[in-house]
Formats: C-alpha cells, sequence, structure tokens
C-alpha cells in the first residue's frame, strides 16, 4: 500500500487532538521541568527590571499608598511654575516633542498625468475632485496619516500600493515636511506629573492623602553609558496632610527599602537643593545592604545612596492652589535593581540582549531539548507507555528473550507490540537504556541516577526524559505509520547511542552553538541496545 501522507494527517487529526487534550490520563507527558516532549513548552521569565517594578508596587500598596497615573506629556510652561528661575536648567534636560506640519498640496495637470500613469488610465473630473477634497482633509487633520493612503485608493478603485506609490513619486510636498517643535515635552521628572494630579485631588480626598506612581521618566542626556539612560523608571509617591514633616519622609523610605532587605539608613541633606522643595527639606536616603560589601564599587562598605525625598515649596504649591504641604519620596528602580541583581552597568540590565552576554542556565538548555517525534493516536500513546513499562519490568532478563508489550486496535488493525533480544548472552535491554539525560555546567549528559553521578542531578537540571522514554515515542509513532500502511510486521531498533537524535531528541542549534562556545560538551554516548517489534494483522 502506498503511503498517502495527506490522507494519513487527515485520519490521525482528529486522533491526534483528543491524545494531547487526554494526555494526562494515558501518558505522563509532562516531565519535572515543565517541558511538553512536542512543543517545548517551558515556563516564561520575568525581566530584571519589570520583576523589581512589581516588587515595588506591592511594597507601596502594603504601606496603604494607592497608585495612580501621573501625566507623561505636558506642557513646558508646567516646568517654568515650578521651578521658576532654575526652569531653562531642567527644560535644557527635556526631550520636546515635535510633529510633521500638514502641507498644501496641490493637483496639477502634471501631477494628474503622473497619477493616470501609475493606475494606467486616465483620471476623470470627478476623481479629481475627490482627491483635492482628501488632501484638504488630510490638511485640516480630518484624516489620519495612517488614513491617507486607504482613501486614495479608494476615490481611484485602486490597491493601497499603487495608493501608496502616488503618495510617494507624486506629491513630492510630503517628503520635503521637517518636523515643527511644540511646546510638549516628555516627563523628565515624576514631580512635574505630581503637581499636576495633585491640584485635581489634593483638595477633594480626606487626608492623609498617599499616592504613588511607578511610571517612565526621559532626559536628554549627553549620551547613555553604564550610569545613564535616556529614559528611566522613577518609583515616587507623595504624601499629603495637614502637617508633614521630613519624618514622614524617613519612615515612609524605611519601611518600604526593608522590603528589599535593606536594615540600617542614613540620612543626610542633599547638596542639589532643588527649588521645587523647601529649603533643608531635600534628603538623601543612605542604606546598608549586605550584598555590597566588599565589592570594587566605591559602596563596598555596603551604605549606597538609594533614594531623596522632601518636603514640596509652598510657592510652588500655590502655583496649583495646593493648600496642604506635601512630602514627595523617589528612587530610580534601575538604581535599585542594580544593588539587587548585582549589575555595574545599567545598559547590561536594562538591555541585557543588546549589551549583555547571552547566558543560558542549565534549567534553559534542557528546556531546550525536545522530542523530534510523537504518536499521533491515543493508541500510539499507550503503545509508547507500554514499552517503557516493559522494559523497566524485564531488562536484565538473559537473552534470547522476548515480551509482549500491549496488544491494541488501531486504525482496524489488530496490533501486538513485543520489546525483543534475539542475540544470546546478553539482556533485554543494554545498560545505558535507562540513562536520563542531564544539563550541569552548560554541559549535556546521558547518565544513570545512581550515587556516582548524584552531583550532576542534584546541582544541574534534568530534562526528566530517559532514553528508553524518548525511544519508546518514537517506536509507537513508527507503529501507528506502518499500521496505516497496511505492514504485517514492523521492527525498529536501536544500538549504541552516540548523539540526541539517536534516540529521538533534537535542540536548537543556536543552544548547540551556546554549549560550545562556554566549552561544554553533548556526551550521550552509551549501549542502549534495545528493539521493538510489532505484528500486525
Amino acid at each position: 500500500m502506498k503511503f498517502n501522507a495527506r490522507k494519513y494527517r487527515e485520519l490521525v487529526q482528529q486522533d491526534f487532538e483528543k491524545a494531547w487534550i487526554n494526555s494526562g490520563e494515558v501518558l505522563s507527558l509532562k516531565s519535572p521541568n515543565n517541558v511538553y516532549p512536542r512543543y517545548g513548552y517551558s515556563v516564561g521569565e520575568e525581566h530584571l527590571l519589570f520583576k523589581t517594578i512589581n516588587e515595588l508596587r506591592k511594597a507601596y500598596v502594603s504601606l496603604g499608598f494607592k497608585e495612580v497615573v501621573n501625566p507623561l506629556i505636558v506642557e513646558d510652561s508646567h516646568v517654568k511654575r515650578q521651578f521658576g528661575k532654575e526652569a531653562l536648567a531642567v527644560l535644557d534636560r527635556c526631550f520636546y516633542l515635535a510633529s510633521l506640519p500638514r502641507p498644501d498640496v496641490g493637483m496639477s495637470s502634471q501631477k494628474i498625468e503622473k497619477i493616470s500613469e501609475i493606475i494606467s488610465r486616465s483620471v476623470n473630473d470627478e476623481e479629481v475632485a475627490e482627491l483635492q477634497n482628501i488632501l484638504h482633509l488630510f490638511k485640516k487633520g480630518k484624516i489620519d496619516g495612517d488614513d491617507l493612503a486607504i482613501e486614495i485608493a479608494k476615490s481611484l478603485n485602486i490597491d493601497d500600493l499603487k495608493a501608496v506609490k502616488i503618495i510617494d513619486e507624486v506629491f513630492p510636498e510630503f517628503k520635503e515636511l521637517k518636523p515643527k517643535s511644540t511646546t510638549l515635552t516628555l516627563r523628565s521628572h515624576m514631580t512635574t506629573g505630581w503637581f499636576i494630579t495633585l491640584s485635581k485631588v489634593a483638595n477633594k480626598l480626606p487626608l492623609p492623602i498617599k499616592l504613588f506612581s511607578i511610571d517612565r521618566c526621559f532626559r536628554r542626556e549627553q549620551g547613555e553609558d553604564a550610569t545613564r539612560l535616556y529614559t528611566y523608571f522613577s518609583a515616587s509617591c507623595v504624601v499629603v496632610d495637614e502637617d508633614v514633616t521630613i519624618d514622614e519622609g524617613k519612615a515612609v523610605a524605611e519601611a518600604l527599602l526593608r522590603q528589599f532587605g535593606f536594615k540600617k539608613f542614613r540620612f543626610k541633606l542633599d547638596e542639589k537643593r532643588s527649588k521645587y522643595y523647601i529649603p533643608n527639606t531635600q534628603t538623601e536616603v543612605f542604606a546598608f545592604h549586605p550584598k555590597i560589601v566588599g565589592s570594587s564599587t566605591k559602596y563596598k562598605d555596603g551604605w549606597i545612596e538609594i533614594a531623596t525625598f522632601g518636603i514640596y515649596s509652598p510657592t510652588a504649591l500655590s502655583q496649583y492652589d495646593i493648600e496642604y504641604p506635601v512630602m514627595n519620596l523617589g528612587l530610580g528602580v534601575e538604581r535599585l535593581a542594580m544593588i539587587l541583581y548585582d549589575y555595574s552597568d545599567v545598559r547590561e540590565l536594562v538591555y541585557p540582549w543588546i549589551y549583555g552576554k547571552v547566558e543560558l542556565s542549565n534549567m534553559d538548555i534542557a528546556r531546550n531539548i525536545k522530542l523530534k517525534e510523537v504518536p499521533n493516536t491515543i493508541v500510539g500513546l499507550k503503545i509508547a507507555q507500554s514499552i517503557v513499562e516493559t522494559a523497566d519490568k524485564y531488562a536484565k532478563e538473559r537473552s534470547p528473550c522476548e515480551f509482549l508489550a500491549c496488544k491494541y486496535e488501531l486504525y482496524g488493525k489488530n496490533v501486538k507490540v513485543f520489546v525483543v533480544e534475539k542475540e544470546q548472552n546478553t539482556k533485554l535491554c543494554g545498560p545505558a537504556y535507562a540513562n536520563e539525560v542531564v544539563v550541569y555546567q552548560s554541559s549535556i549528559y546521558g547518565l544513570p541516577r545512581v550515587d556516582k553521578w548524584k552531583s550532576y542531578f542534584d546541582h544541574g537540571f534534568s530534562t526528566g526524559l530517559r532514553y528508553i522514554d524518548s525511544f519508546a515515542y518514537l517506536a509507537a509513532k513508527r507503529i501507528e505509520e506502518a499500521t496505516f500502511k497496511g505492514e504485517e510486521d514492523f521492527e525498529i531498533k536501536v544500538r549504541v547511542v552516540e548523539s540526541l537524535s539517536d534516540i529521538n531528541l533534537h535542540m536548537q542549534e543556536n543552544v548547540r552553538k551556546y554549549i560550545i562556545s562556554k566549552g561544554g560538551k553533548i556526551d550521550v554516548r552509551g549501549p542502549m541496545f534495545v528493539t521493538v517489534r510489532a505484528t500486525i494483522s
């Protein structure tokens, strides 16, 4: 019988879906490291920066603060109101937003002729009028830039690609556009947003008001380096009450940072003295963390500046009609994350795939080792399970020998599956049949779970797959195919294992290259000597 791949796929599709939905009842397809053999599914991983943000959010909430979102895009007039004479210095660090002006676009006879060439027909007067109307509406802002090509295509009854070509080749006005600056800025300090938010709520909510926001700020630095980026996350909070002092700042700083392992604190007046703070209230928070004791940084004594707080100036608050005192505390999330996760370069923390070195853990490598082939039906899964159980039960039986693993009906045929060994004076299975694939120190090994290799399993990461397990999946898949083809006898064997592919496993080439680059190896060699035979009638 000639093998019809299309018919085979159609025939097993329904059983395939049932098999994977019900696989928990049939065969343990999920290995201990959460790897699903067919799909390589694995648990995801948080970015360390956003992990720190999530922990900060929980910490603030636990202290009774309510989360808010402060304005990110603000008029430069707010900076002038808050910073007074210092506004120019602050605005020098701000990114101003710009936009492309909407051009006046005319419809000359040359343009109409060019459009006719592009669409391969003449443009009539009604279409010209419609085009002029579309361009007029675009100029007035009633048609967005991303809809312009669509509207032109509709008016001329052409496809979008020709409409884009018309815009590109017929209207040079669009190419000549240059951004025009606005008075809008990207927030450089969370304080800029706090004044706007508090102006709306400070006289409405019951006191004390405790709010926090963790969000991006932007700074027009001279360039990005190990200590600064153009954008960073500020974890900021405010406390509004009738009588707020720097003691509130100290209390919030300690309560917040203790949740991250800091034990001791020092407070020092900040020499920068921002104008929006009352004089002699702007305070730097130094905290002791045992993780940085003895490090090569200037903080090797374990003390590091980590936050700043102060009391907003009544003069600045009056600009927004805020009548109550306000304590503001802020810290840079990246700075905290660098301390917690031992980074010296903020770029490597925030952009690890661009600036840092790609590092794969033993777990990462193990999760990339997947089965090449698996059975498509529930019966196939049961056959694989039976092969494993039979091999485990009779592995040490002297040969020649043959053991019935299972009997099932598959595709209308009766299938008997045996685990056999025909050679004299050996055993049903070779000594490596139960070796388990484990990753240890960026290398892949196939090892038995015995005391000699205990440290590899204790300190490495196992795939949860033994040689017999992965081979049984392949054998069952081949038995399914042989049954569908109408074969009467089928046999599959594996003798000495030399590579992962010999036991129905594979991994991505980039992971293989990573192992080699780390001086690791892939050593799964071993005598397996397992044969599976099936009779089909």
